[in-house]
């Protein structure tokens, strides 16, 4: 067996770039005794408007990278890898927790705000099985509202998390519903939090806005308690930043949006 069960031994995140940062950063907060090392395939970015395939192998490649850095844990910190791959992954690698990621309808759903819920996701995010799915299990309680972002991923990977390109971009998505009541907005890619304020100051006050980041890091601390896996240590552990592309503007920007 390839993976040695120790506790000391990282907690691999990956992501399609740098939008797992946001939810790795949530897993510091909550276990900064654990270290971590994050993969950003920044070079094959966006995921979100490949095929299946093709965003399948690339993840089955992302996590072969973290188990020779011997990641005791794996988080599919990407919503597209997360639907395109998660069930295929959990079936090949039996031996290690693997934790995804999924747009977080639940907790909008159960907002006691009136108003519609808009989802803000990667085209292939909101085309596969597993989002309709649970579309499928919420939609009978509140109208919800898909919106592909095409495109968004594009300027969080440039590090432009603010401006006038980016207004303009997310007013084309976003504007049309100003006059509607929408009492959520659902951040389906964990790219996207890094850009809230943007969303917020078109939004207005109103509406929360949801992602599923603290979710999976809460699901990744029982993961790690229930295998014995949890780091005893009381320092803080090491965090160690990759990427696919040789840029060294990308792993600036990462730590950066870490703010470490």
């Amino acid at each position: 067996m390839r993976y040695i069960n120790f506790r000391n031994n990282p907690i691999g995140f990956f992501d399609s770039g740098v939008g797992g940062l946001s939810v790795m950063k949530k897993a510091i907060e909550i276990m900064p005794e654990e270290s971590y090392i994050y993969y950003g395939d920044s070079k094959n970015a966006p995921y979100g408007t490949k095929t299946v395939d093709e965003a399948k192998k690339l993840t089955f490649n992302a996590v072969e990278f973290l188990l020779q850095k011997g990641a005791k844990a794996i988080v599919i910190a990407c919503n597209t890898a997360t639907s395109a791959a998660i069930k295929d992954l959990r079936n090949t690698y039996k031996e290690i927790p693997i934790i995804g990621i999924e747009p977080a309808l639940k907790p909008a759903v159960e907002s006691k705000k009136e108003g519609k819920i808009i989802v803000m996701a990667t085209p292939m995010t909101l085309a596969e099985k597993k989002f309709n799915d649970l579309m499928q299990k919420h939609n009978n309680h509140k109208e919800i509202i898909s919106v592909p972002c095409a495109g968004l991923v594009e300027y969080i990977e440039k590090g432009i998390l603010t401006g006038k390109s980016l207004n303009d971009y997310l007013q084309s998505k976003l504007g049309i519903y100003k006059n509607n009541k929408i009492s959520n907005i659902v951040l389906g890619c964990t790219h996207y939090p890094f850009v809230k304020d943007e969303i917020r100051n078109i939004v207005g006050e109103y509406p929360n806005i949801i992602d599923g980041s603290y979710g999976t890091a809460r699901e990744l601390k029982r993961q790690l308690l229930k295998l014995n896996l949890k780091n005893n240590n009381c320092k803080n552990g090491k965090v160690n930043i990759l990427n696919s592309s040789n840029d060294d503007k990308l792993v600036k920007l990462s730590k950066k949006l870490l703010e470490i």
